[in-house]
């Protein structure tokens, strides 16, 4: 069974069919869709240049903005130990530029989490928590992150971190996912946030006869 299936275990079922699906078939088949960010915000101007530099990383960008044409991809890989991964790639398409916010997820069996490495190369690694809501979406939740620097992997304060709440759903008379995505800090408050919807596009994807 795919990661996502197997870390939430009997929770998965009260999730929307539609996305049992897409997250059922990540274990051998790769989801692709596209869609339109609504809005894309970001925190205080003073922070800036952190995002300039997350774009070495495919991980943070600048820009901002309303309905801005992005695709997601979702590659299941298995990892030089074995272990089942998810490679997650979004593009957002800028007027004339093109930013990521890249990851790659993998089980924690034994503490029941997802391990979620963003960036390319990874720089930032978080816990994550999947739960299934009353109305068939489905919440993650990062938790405990540390800087990745190499091999290396340094805990950081709560005062650093930037924890993502991210709400999925699959709007029935729409036939569309529909994404939402709030990064906050303690002291800063809201420093990435996105929301938008998508529909997978490969001809080949199950979700072709919605």
């Amino acid at each position: 069974m795919s990661i996502y299936k197997e870390v939430m275990g009997k929770d998965f079922v009260h999730l929307h069919p539609k996305l049992q699906k897409r997250y059922e078939q990540l274990e051998f088949t790769p989801f692709q869709a596209k869609g339109v960010m609504k809005n894309i915000q970001g925190g205080p101007k003073y922070l800036y240049p952190f995002f300039q530099l997350g774009v070495m990383w495919k991980l943070l960008f600048p820009e901002r903005g309303e309905d801005i044409p992005f695709t997601i991809a979702n590659t299941p890989l298995i990892g030089q130990n074995g272990e089942k991964q998810i490679h997650w790639e979004r593009i957002f398409y800028f007027k004339k530029k093109k930013r990521y916010f890249n990851a790659l997820m993998s089980l924690d069996a034994k503490r029941k989490i997802i391990k979620d490495y963003l960036g390319e190369p990874s720089l930032i690694y978080s816990d994550l928590v999947m739960t299934a809501m009353a109305d068939g979406s489905l919440q993650i939740d990062s938790k405990d992150q540390r800087l990745v620097l190499g091999k290396i992997e340094i805990p950081l304060p709560q005062l650093f971190q930037g924890l993502a709440t991210v709400n999925e759903c699959y709007l029935e008379e729409e036939k569309v996912f529909q994404i939402k995505v709030v990064v906050t800090n303690p002291i800063i408050g809201t420093v990435f946030a996105y929301e938008g919807e998508f529909k997978p596009y490969d001809t080949s994807n199950i979700f072709m006869d919605s």
